[in-house]
């Protein structure tokens, strides 16, 4: 037994329902962004555009390209005409995914359904322990392009506004599809800025890491350390992990975009023990106590009272640095989760 266990109840904090940010501030880099030192507390309040003024020559900011799949369908039944919603959620080869529906006791083991009035077809042929669905589909032509046509985003559950540009819930740099959710830290780059960045001789280098809905999930151990990560998919190219060795070798500040962006440098840090070309799955949590590997930074959004998430900002910032950040930030009406303003920790 550890002596003094690390508990869940320590990452609360109470957040105003009205400032869950239900809809995208426009421009993407108009947003706001708090500054945090992860070293003194210190805290700045900025606009996500002034970010120009934050990084350095020589510095490198790390993306998550992943896209998301517009991954909520809806089926109807062959026999009876019922309407199931899907949620696709990971792809298992062989035109199989797992999937959550709803409700679930109309997608039975050998259930027909039809999608976009018969643009493809699915079957059920596996149900799994924890109440989801093995679907196969049958289609012609190219399987995610029928999907733009037929899909929805799958917005987090608290954000209940509809969303009128789908393309706002993606990057503007997204281009491997595959996520159930979008790597928000990113959402409030704009082309422009980007290629500012690039102008002031700050690198920028891609990852992927293919966010799941685990997420969302909330942590229901009273003990961190008993909480089960969900698995994800990444892959680290080469030339992104000779970027990020450049960046430490000149002494410069390898920032991750994300804290999907994060956990890809640090896993395979964890796996390969160097920074190299890599590929699999990773679970890693990442809380107090944690020593980082990788990454010198983080540019983050404001995240959800005892979330994994929260407990890995607090791991680089400091549990009680974190959450004096979001006191100030629930004081001074920052807009949080998903579609809300951002923190930048260095």
């Amino acid at each position: 037994m550890e002596s003094n266990p690390i508990r869940t109840s320590d990452f609360a904090f109470d957040l105003p329902p009205e400032l869950i940010a239900q809809t995208p501030v426009e421009p993407r880099d108009a947003s706001r962004l708090m500054t945090l030192n992860r070293y003194t507390g210190e805290i700045g309040h900025k606009y996500f555009r002034d970010i120009l003024q934050l990084v350095n020559p020589g510095d490198c900011l790390i993306l998550n390209d992943s896209r998301v799949l517009p991954a909520r369908i809806y089926g109807t039944k062959a026999e009876t005409e019922a309407h199931v919603e899907f949620l696709l959620l990971e792809n298992k080869g062989n035109d199989t995914w797992e999937t959550l529906c709803k409700p679930g006791k109309r997608a039975k083991l050998g259930s027909r359904f039809q999608f976009g009035n018969g643009l493809f077809e699915g079957e059920i042929v596996g149900v799994q322990e924890d109440g989801g669905r093995l679907i196969r589909f049958f289609y012609q032509g190219d399987f995610f392009s029928l999907l733009d046509n037929v899909g929805q985003m799958p917005l987090p559950p608290y954000i209940k506004e509809k969303l009128q540009d789908q393309e706002r819930y993606q990057t503007v740099y997204s281009r491997e599809v595959g996520s159930a959710a979008a790597p928000t830290a990113g959402l409030h780059f704009t082309p422009e800025l980007l290629d500012e960045i690039r102008s002031k001789g700050v690198d920028i280098g891609f990852v992927t890491l293919h966010v799941g809905l685990g997420t969302f999930r909330p942590v229901s151990a009273a003990c961190i350390t008993d909480h089960k990560m969900h698995s994800e998919h990444y892959y680290m190219p080469a030339t992104t992990a000779q970027l990020i060795r450049d960046t430490k070798a000149r002494k410069g500040r390898v920032i991750a975009v994300g804290t999907t962006s994060c956990r890809t440098i640090e896993s395979v840090m964890k796996k390969e023990g160097t920074m190299r070309e890599s590929a699999g799955w990773t679970d890693i949590f990442i809380y107090p106590g944690y020593e980082f590997k990788g990454i010198d930074g983080l540019i983050t959004n404001f995240h959800l009272p005892e979330s994994t998430l929260i407990m890995l900002v607090s791991a680089l910032a400091g549990r009680e640095n974190t959450l004096n950040a979001y006191a100030e930030a629930v004081r001074e009406r920052y807009r949080f989760f998903s579609f809300g303003d951002a923190m930048l920790i260095v």
